[in-house]
């Protein structure tokens, strides 16, 4: 597993909420363990971003047997007035591994 932030820093580039986007638009299917893995948080904090995600429009879930797919709702525009106009679409392209 990857380490975290370096010791000392107090900030990082990207909020936790991004991170887990990320995560699930790379890999709808993947469980709440999984995630939490990659971005080095703990499962409950994961089912909460999820549930935060959920909530402002960013996510969408079905049940697929005893766990989701996810659907991540890319033409969702940004909260913050600084980024008005750029949408989830935009954000994950600029954060996906060119391939």
């Amino acid at each position: 597993m990857e380490s975290g932030p370096p010791p000392g820093s107090r900030w990082t580039f990207l909020t936790n909420h991004a991170r887990v986007l990320v995560q699930i638009s790379r890999d709808p299917g993947s469980r709440t363990r999984d995630i939490a893995a990659r971005c080095l948080l703990t499962e409950r904090a994961v089912q909460r971003i999820i549930a935060d995600l959920e909530a402002a429009g960013y996510l969408t879930h079905r049940r697929n047997g005893r766990g989701n797919v996810y659907h991540v709702v890319e033409g969702t525009r940004l909260r913050h007035p600084a980024d008005s106009g750029a949408t989830v679409a935009d954000l994950l392209a600029l954060l996906h591994d060119p391939a």
